[in-house]
């Protein structure tokens, strides 16, 4: 699945959501089960390309500030949540996370101490849930993905994680995140 597919997937659940109301992993399921199974695990291995690139120390500052802490099992919820965030915003986290101080949710979240805004736990796991409504067997998913990385014979790249740092230095997070570290502090603060 190239990227424009990839993508045009997320917005139109996020459409959907827009036009229903109803929760963006459940537009998403309904979106992946029309799809053959071979498209659904190409799904699977472009939204893993995706959520890998974010892995860098940077944008998991970025989480720590917005979770008021980030474990390693919520970067990956929130590395998924930038993702439904959709195109734009994924792309614009990826130049520099510190944008996300102007996204309506974080700043909205920032205001009212909710540490959920943009974890996504549910999408990571899009997929497999596709291939349980499909199949009606929960397992059916990790046989097709092995076969299908196996007949891929592929070897992910991992882009550079960037430089470590102190995420409990408040002095280093303003230095490197200043308006995300704005409104996580002042929001402490208050």
């Amino acid at each position: 699945m190239n990227a424009e597919r990839f993508w045009s997937l997320i917005e139109s659940a996020r459409s959907s959501v827009a036009e229903s109301g109803e929760l963006f992993d459940e537009a998403l399921l309904d979106l992946l089960v029309a799809c053959p199974p071979q498209e659904i695990l190409e799904y699977a291995e472009r939204f893993d390309d995706i959520h890998d690139a974010l892995y860098r120390w940077d944008v998991w500052a970025a989480a720590y500030l917005i979770g008021g802490g980030c474990s390693d099992d919520s970067f990956m919820d929130f590395r998924a949540g930038v993702i439904a965030l959709g195109r734009d915003w994924y792309e614009r986290v990826t130049v520099d996370p510190d944008s996300l101080a102007d996204h309506p949710a974080v700043v909205a979240a920032a205001a009212t101490c909710d540490h959920e805004a943009v974890f996504y736990e549910d999408v990571n796991y899009m997929a497999e849930g596709a291939f349980t409504r499909l199949t009606g067997d929960p397992d059916a998913f990790y046989g097709a993905w092995a076969e299908y990385r196996s007949a891929e014979r592929r070897n992910s790249a991992t882009a550079g994680t960037g430089e470590d740092f102190d995420f409990d230095d408040a002095d280093e997070m303003r230095r490197r995140l200043p308006r995300l570290s704005r409104l996580s502090f002042d929001s402490r603060e208050s």
